[in-house]
Formats: C-alpha cells, structure tokens, sequence
C-alpha cells in the first residue's frame, strides 16, 4: 500500500471515529433527557416509597465517590423487565441538612446482554457486594453530572458523607 492510499484510509478512519465519538455523546444525552422526563416525579423521596421503592445503605466506593443511596422496588426487581420509566433502582445523595437529593436512576435485570435505547448495561457476576445472582445493570446520571461518564457506576462528586447513623 502506498503512503497516499495509506494516510487516505488513515484520515477516513479519523473521520468515522470522531462522528462516532459525536453520535455517542449525542446519544447519551437523548437517553439521560428521556430518563430525566419519565422518572423526574422521584424528585420527590415520598413519590418512590409510594410506588413501592424502599431504601438500602449509601453505597460508597472503594477508591471514592459514591452511588449514594439506593431506593429499590423489589417487584421491578424480581420482573426483569427494562422499562424507561419504571427503573429497578433511584438514587439519591444525601445532602447536609438531611434531605436527599436525586442524582441517578438504575435499570437492572438478569437477561441480558442488556440494552436500554441502544445503550449497553454492565454485566456484574457473582458472588457480589450485593448477594444477587449474575445480573446486568445501567446507571444513568440524569441529574447530577458524572464526570467518569453519564453511565459510570460510581460518581466522585457523590458522597455518602452526610449519612448519620440513624439513617
């Protein structure tokens, strides 16, 4: 091949990447809007518990950052169905004063490989920290920015810090 042809090919394959680069990022911020639309209600702590979501321990990471706390509905747990507005899991940091804040939602089901609008869940083996079987899952940092990713499991600007003891 000469170095024409070659640096030809090279400047295509630099174009494909950067429009694929370009269409990912506008996809993910489709989905992180569309995730925002449909479950903005859980805003509200008191709109998950009515819908059946219950709290578990803030999750923190090993190296920093959080998840926070998890409010799950074991019934959209246990369907393993994937519903844009009806996550398995809504995630919430707590604040300083006491109120939680909504940050994120997660989609988890054992089928997989998952997807949601295109965009591919993280498959988590067992055992795990969380005693499940295998299973899939997709965090979706719709309301508070993620700077590892909009679907990174862990968000540095998250903290578990302002969890009491009673909580």
């Amino acid at each position: 091949m000469n170095i024409h042809l070659w640096t030809k090919h090279l400047i295509n394959l630099s174009v494909l990447s950067i429009a694929a680069t370009a269409a990912s990022a506008h996809d993910s911020g489709a989905l992180d809007e569309k995730v925002r639309k449909a479950n903005s209600r859980f805003e509200n702590v008191a709109m998950a518990t009515a819908e059946g979501y219950a709290p578990i321990p803030c999750a923190s990471g090993i190296t920093g950052g959080a998840m926070g706390i998890h409010y799950v509905n074991a019934a959209y747990l246990k369907d393993d169905a994937v519903d844009l507005a009806k996550p398995e899991a809504v995630m919430y940091e707590p604040m300083a004063d006491g109120k939680l804040k909504l940050v994120a939602v997660e989609y988890i089901t054992s089928k997989g490989p998952a997807s949601l609008e295109g965009q591919l869940f993280n498959f988590n083996s067992a055992p795990n920290r969380y005693g499940l079987g295998p299973f899939y899952e997709l965090h979706v940092w719709a309301w508070k920015k993620n700077p590892t990713g909009t679907f990174a499991d862990m968000n540095p600007n998250v903290s578990c810090d302002a969890v009491t003891m009673s909580d």
